[in-house]
């Protein structure tokens, strides 16, 4: 029965995270898209819980001026995304309550989730009232990532206890290697937050001159540019780094190689996509994919940390 809710509890955890993910992918659309003030107000959209789909249907108040359909209807949507996982991060919040009280590696990760996902439901609020402040903007997105980490740790410990245990690792190679990922980890979660003041900044400018020409939108934020592109050189450096470093002392570990393979190739994406916005001039595609690989990014930086710690590869 045990093993059972494990199981459940993992399928539930799992399912979150990729819900996570997916609104994390439907948000980069929605700021690329210029749609991030679809709905000039919050909780409601142009004062009602079903948007308009035409000026007619505008209550007095609102410019009309303002109102695109398509652009209304995508943040929407989006928002109905938010609740919809921010229902899942509670219903898995309750499971951990009711079954797995005592496994603080499934509990405590569910509950910090949950409280962050409360407060970022108040932050996106908080970001359409100001107008999408650059700052506030970049915070959504972080505390965003970090809810999908909290769920990434619940779910890899839930699947692990539901196959045969939680050993940690003596092999104090392995510790090394948890030590280096979770620093790159947060050197990752840095480059994402000055990559979004990036984007943050450009929308900052086209609302002050909506006929900005594609080619000056980086221009509008050197400083913040200059910094994302050596902070992504720095990320590109450590994790070709600590491959080598695992090639050289974990060679046997052929599941651990191929994890920090697929962490290479995502930064290698990564900058490639860069490469794309700078010199085909911001498309809104590369924006997606630029922030949806960075995304899945973290998620791979976190998933070879915590195999790093365990006694087998194999969870």
């Amino acid at each position: 029965m045990n093993d059972q809710r494990l199981r459940n509890f993992a399928r539930l955890a799992v399912a979150t995270t990729v819900a996570t993910y997916l609104l994390i992918l439907v948000g980069a659309l929605v700021r690329a898209s210029g749609a991030g003030l679809g709905c000039p107000d919050w909780p409601k959209c142009y004062g009602q819980w079903i948007p308009p789909t035409e000026i007619s249907q505008l209550p007095a108040g609102f410019d009309p001026t303002t109102f695109n359909p398509m652009l209304t209807w995508m943040e929407y949507a989006n928002r109905l995304l938010g609740v919809g996982t921010g229902l899942l991060i509670v219903a898995t919040l309750v499971s951990a309550l009711r079954h797995h009280r005592r496994r603080p590696r499934l509990l405590w990760p569910t509950l910090g989730a949950a409280l962050l996902v409360g407060f970022e439901g108040w932050l996106g609020g908080q970001v359409v009232r100001s107008g999408l402040q650059p700052w506030m903007v970049t915070a959504h997105l972080v505390f965003a990532l970090v809810i999908v980490t909290l769920l990434l740790y619940a779910s890899f410990h839930a699947r692990a206890a539901a196959h045969g245990g939680e050993v940690e690792t003596t092999d104090p190679r392995r510790r090394r290697l948890s030590y280096y990922t979770a620093a790159l980890l947060v050197l990752t979660l840095v480059q994402v937050a000055i990559g979004t003041q990036v984007r943050a900044g450009i929308g900052a400018a086209l609302q002050a001159d909506p006929e900005l020409p594609r080619t000056e939108w980086l221009a509008q934020v050197p400083m913040a540019d200059t910094a994302h592109r050596a902070t992504s050189q720095v990320v590109l450096f450590g994790v070709i780094a600590l491959w080598l470093w695992m090639r050289r002392h974990l060679g046997d570990e052929t599941r651990l190689l191929r994890n920090a393979q697929s962490v290479v190739a995502l930064v290698l994406v990564q900058l490639g996509l860069g490469a794309l916005l700078v010199y085909m001039d911001v498309p809104v595609a590369a924006q997606v994919l630029h922030l949806s690989a960075a995304s899945l990014l973290i998620g791979g930086l976190t998933l070879l940390g915590l195999q790093a710690r365990r006694e087998s590869a194999s969870a």
